[in-house]
């Protein structure tokens, strides 16, 4: 399957937020520093959440490696990590994982929605730029209380990874979308 631009965009996104170092690779130092910044973006979630959160930042790294890092130098380049939307469903549960542990770092109450705040918070945490996280949330359709379902958003992260897909809400992530 050859990917759309927008997920090929995306991916490259995704990839330069995530390496945290900023060195040019993904490597385990990059998720355990994502994972420390965005559990520090709602500091009123529960530590379960944050766990939770973690070991999905930490396997998704894992997963990458495992399977992507085609020279074995122990980290993966932004060629390396394209595959990601070549191969989607050796990801799917990884990104499954990743996508139902940060909606719920945005819903500590439990109460199955993410307030505006939580959401902004944590994707500033990731290293989206506001003007696009605004433009997602509101793509959500927010309801009176300034809350989109954690489902909506679990649902868009998928969404996220797909190569088949093109104008879905997270490409307002993308700069210049």
């Amino acid at each position: 399957m050859v990917p759309t631009t927008e997920a090929t965009d995306r991916i490259e996104l995704v990839f330069s937020l995530f390496d945290a170092d900023g060195n040019g690779y993904l490597e385990p130092a990059d998720f355990a520093l994502m994972s420390s910044r965005v559990a520090a973006a709602v500091p009123a979630a529960p530590e379960a959440a944050k766990d939770r959160l973690d070991g999905a930042f930490r396997r998704y790294g894992e997963t990458l490696l495992t399977e992507l890092d085609a020279n074995g130098d122990g980290r993966v380049s932004p060629e390396e990590f394209l595959s990601v939307v070549l191969d989607p469903q050796r990801f799917d549960a990884v990104v499954d994982e990743f996508a139902e542990a940060l909606a719920a770092m945005g819903d500590p109450g439990g109460v199955g929605f993410v307030a505006r705040p939580e959401f902004i918070a944590l994707m500033l945490a990731i290293g989206f730029a506001r003007p696009n996280i605004e433009a997602l949330f509101q793509a959500f359709g927010p309801d009176r209380e300034d809350r989109v379902r954690a489902s909506t958003w679990a649902d868009a992260i998928r969404d996220y990874y797909r190569p088949e897909k093109s104008g879905i809400a997270g490409d307002h992530l993308v700069p210049g979308n």
